[in-house]
């Protein structure tokens, strides 16, 4: 990509967020009108959890390959296509008058999303490659990355409130076709592709093992962990993953060549990432679950609880989080940052039946809005940072399928522990309530303890900079103590 002027360098990078913005927003806007949308396109209990497994499906399995076609044909080109397809399939979201209708456009956002958030970090990277510039773009990138869950709670009550459930899907058509143009505007043309050249094979397994995994994972609780559906679309998954890393082994090309992970820093970002990501999805839900069905918040005010964590990861996105990275390395601001995530998780884990905001919700909104402004922004460097640029694509892939599939994974485990907690509880003749928030207490301990694991490991792990020879550190030397 041709070097551009700081002042478009910038704008871009707001854009690129925009369209990022967009893609996680739809993973949470959409729950808030899930009763709506079962009432109006009358779903069955089972059938109107496909509204969000068609999405999740999709956009778990097309992570990586979306990220190295990027890499392959060019990466501004394949945003356009990742962002149309999204922009569209909106718009099929908001005209369905059938279930089927639903379920079918829901899964091309899906898919048009995994595109979208697996090129757009690797534009990121590419288009600041100075230490502070780039510390600075990442910082706002988690950031958006991070803000847009609560968000999307609070306008997803909104809009289905005012507008009907429609207007959460139709909401994405200005905007998609205000960043379509404005990247038009802002990014030139890709300067030409690596290779174009596709591992089929590599392709096809690592796509449907993922989407198998995806769709095991997230019907685990319903038809049950040891049953045999869940045993058997896992055993797949696995076998069609552990075929897709011989077939990564032997073609001359790859999809994703296993050189990669000889990076220390890329691989156990990765590991940290599947560990955070299980707490904080658990944080995230299961604390929107505690706010509404013990504390009695309607779904606005569930939003605004989450706003002392946005506004916290808001102030280091807008350059603290640079700063502290310049000044004391990757290593360090992760591992404190999960660490102090961790607490606020277990603060949660303590949390009573008649509690109340100020004493038991603030005080662990505030830890993890510390945490993750902290952390968030050196661990995408630590798996960014080491690879080269025709490959950052494939290592945006990698490192967002690892955030997925552990937030996914851990969710529902968590969600399962919880349950099944919940009627321990209740069979003891414990109180209904009482007993649900014994399950949620269980599961914020659970998600607490997973993300002490990721601090441990990145205090033992990563690396304070990038190896030598590998691509632009971020942290000077003298600073990466």
């Amino acid at each position: 990509m041709s070097p551009l002027d700081p002042k478009k360098r910038w704008l871009a990078l707001y854009v690129l967020c925009t369209g990022v913005l967009m893609i996680v927003l739809d993973t949470t806007i959409v729950i808030v009108a899930l009763p709506t949308i079962q009432a109006d396109l009358q779903f069955e209990g089972a059938g109107l959890t496909w509204v969000l497994n068609a999405y999740m499906l999709t956009f778990g399995g097309f992570l990586l390959l979306g990220g190295r076609l990027g890499d392959l044909y060019g990466q501004r080109r394949l945003f356009l296509i990742g962002l149309s397809l999204f922009t569209l399939a909106s718009l099929a979201c908001g005209l369905a008058d059938t279930q089927v209708t639903l379920i079918a456009a829901r899964a091309a956002q899906g898919l048009g999303g995994a595109v979208v958030t697996a090129v757009a970090l690797s534009l990121i990277m590419n288009l600041f490659t100075e230490d502070l510039d780039r510390a600075k773009a990442m910082g706002i990138y988690a950031f958006v990355c991070a803000v847009g869950g609560s968000l999307g709670e609070v306008l997803g009550g909104f809009f289905t409130d005012f507008f009907g459930w429609e207007s959460v899907f139709l909401i994405n058509l200005p905007i998609g076709v205000g960043v379509y143009a404005c990247v038009m505007l802002l990014l030139p043309p890709d300067s030409g592709a690596v290779s174009h050249r596709l591992d089929l094979g590599g392709a096809i397994t690592v796509t449907l093992g993922l989407m198998l995994a995806v769709y095991g994972v997230v019907g685990g609780n319903q038809a049950g962990w040891l049953s045999l559906e869940t045993t058997a679309l896992l055993a797949t998954s696995a076998a069609l993953l552990g075929a897709f890393l011989v077939i990564e082994s032997r073609v001359a090309e790859p999809l994703m060549p296993l050189r990669l992970f000889r990076f220390r820093n890329l691989s156990t970002s990765n590991i940290i990432g599947v560990l955070w990501a299980a707490g904080m999805f658990g944080w995230f839900v299961i604390s929107a679950l505690y706010l509404q069905h013990v504390l009695g918040y309607d779904p606005f005010h569930v939003g605004l609880a989450f706003l002392p964590a946005d506004v916290l990861m808001a102030i280091f996105s807008a350059g603290l989080s640079a700063k502290v990275v310049i000044r004391f390395g990757i290593r360090g601001p992760t591992w404190v940052g999960l660490l102090i995530a961790a607490l606020g998780l277990a603060w949660l884990g303590r949390a009573p039946v008649d509690g109340g905001f100020l004493i038991d919700v603030l005080p662990s909104m505030l830890a993890l809005g510390l945490g993750a402004g902290m952390a968030f922004n050196p661990l995408l460097l630590a798996a960014m940072n080491d690879v080269s640029q025709e490959e950052s694509g494939l290592a945006s892939g990698v490192v967002n399928t690892s955030f997925m599939m552990g937030g996914a994974l851990g969710l529902a485990i968590l969600a399962s522990l919880a349950e099944a907690r919940t009627s321990a509880l209740v069979s003891d003749g414990t109180d209904a309530i009482v007993a649900l928030n014994g399950g949620y207490q269980l599961a914020f301990c659970i998600g607490a303890l997973l993300t002490a694991l990721g601090a441990v490991i990145g205090a033992l792990f990563l690396r304070p900079k990038p190896v030598d020879g590998a691509k632009a550190p971020v942290v000077p030397d003298s600073a990466a103590g």
